[in-house]
C-alpha cells in the first residue's frame, strides 16, 4: 500500500517551533486504557491542555519487560479492565481526532507486530494517527524489517540509544531512527525509582549527535524539573518522564476487592495534580 503520511513531518515542525522559542519539549508517557480507556483520555487531555508538547502512548501488554514496577502496574490495571489492541488503536484515532497537532509516539512490545504481522501493524497505527513507534524490546541491530515496514505505512521508527552504547549500536539508531532519538540516561528499566545520571549526560547526547540522527529525547528516570533542565543543559531536544506521571495515577486509583477492576476514586483532584506537575516540569524546558 502506498502512503502519503510522513511520521516525522510533526516532530521536526515542533523541534522547528520549540528552536524559535528557545525550548526543549516535554513528553510525558501515558498507557492507553488505564484504568479505562475514559479515564485515560481525561489524563491525556489534561497533560495536553498543561503543555505537554509530545505524546508517548503506551499499549497495555501482559510481560513488559523494559519498565519498572510502576508502569508494570499501569499495564495490569488496564487489561485487567479488558484493554486491547484493537480498542487502543480506538484511542490513538481519537486523540488525534482532537490534538490534530500534538506528535503521538507509540511504545509497544514487539508481540503486537509479530502477531499481527509488520506491515499490517505498522499500516494500521499509522492510519489511527500515530506519528512513530518504539519497539523497546527490539534492538536496533534486528531492526532493519521494522524500520522498513514502518517507512512503508508513513510512520517513523524510533531506536533506544543506551547510555553505553556501541559505536555499531550509535550508528544503528542514527541512521534508522527518524522523527527522534530515545536516548538513555542511565542502564535498567524504566521507574522514578533510580533517578536521572546527573553526570555525564552532555557525553551521552554528544555521542547520539556524532552520528548526525534525528534529535535526541533523554529519557529514564526523568521525574523532576531539575531532570528536565539537565537533560535540555546537556544538549537533548527533550525529556521524556513516564513513571511519575503514572504514580501520580497510582494514588487515585482503587479496587473494591482484590479482584475488582480498578477505578479512578477523584479524577478531578487527580487531574488538578498532574497540571501542576506538567506545568512545572515544562516551565524547566526553557532555555
Amino acid at each position: 500500500m502506498t502512503t502519503t503520511r510522513d511520521g516525522a513531518s510533526r516532530f521536526e515542525a515542533l523541534f522547528a517551533a520549540l528552536d524559535e522559542k528557545n525550548e526543549g519539549a516535554f513528553v510525558p508517557f501515558l498507557m492507553l486504557n488505564d484504568p479505562t480507556a475514559e479515564d485515560s483520555m481525561e489524563i491525556i487531555r489534561t497533560v495536553v491542555e498543561a503543555g505537554a508538547d509530545v505524546l508517548e502512548l503506551g499499549v497495555p501488554f501482559s510481560d513488559p519487560v523494559a519498565d519498572g514496577p510502576t508502569i508494570q502496574g499501569s499495564h495490569i490495571r488496564a487489561l485487567d479492565n479488558g484493554a486491547t489492541v484493537d480498542n487502543s488503536l480506538n484511542l490513538v484515532r481519537q486523540i488525534r481526532e482532537e490534538f490534530p497537532d500534538t506528535p503521538v509516539g507509540m511504545l509497544i512490545y514487539g508481540n503486537v507486530p509479530f502477531t499481527r504481522g509488520l506491515d499490517k501493524f505498522y499500516e494500521e497505527f499509522g492510519a489511527a494517527g500515530a506519528d512513530a513507534i518504539l519497539i523497546p524490546d527490539v534492538p536496533v541491530r534486528e531492526g532493519a524489517p521494522f524500520a522498513a515496514a514502518a517507512e512503508k505505512a508513513g510512520v517513523a521508527p524510533v531506536f533506544i540509544a543506551p547510555a553505553r552504547a556501541s559505536e555499531r549500536t550509535l550508528e544503528g539508531v542514527a541512521k534508522y531512527s527518524k522523527g527522534y532519538i530515545y536516548a538513555v540516561s542511565r542502564d535498567g528499566v524504566t521507574g522514578t525509582e533510580q533517578e536521572s545520571q546527573t553526570l555525564g549526560l552532555d557525553e551521552v547526547v554528544a555521542n547520539i549527535h556524532r552520528y548526525n540522527g534525528a534529535p535526541a529525547l533523554l529519557g529514564f528516570g526523568i521525574s523532576t524539573p531539575e531532570h528536565v533542565a539537565e537533560a535540555i543543559a546537556a544538549g537533548a531536544a527533550g525529556a521524556i518522564t513516564g513513571s511519575a506521571i503514572t504514580k501520580i495515577v497510582n494514588g487515585y486509583v482503587s479496587r473494591e476487592t482484590e479482584d475488582s477492576p480498578a477505578v479512578i476514586t477523584n479524577m478531578e483532584a487527580l487531574k488538578k495534580e498532574i497540571t501542576e506537575y506538567v506545568s512545572a516540569m515544562k516551565a524547566a524546558t526553557k532555555k
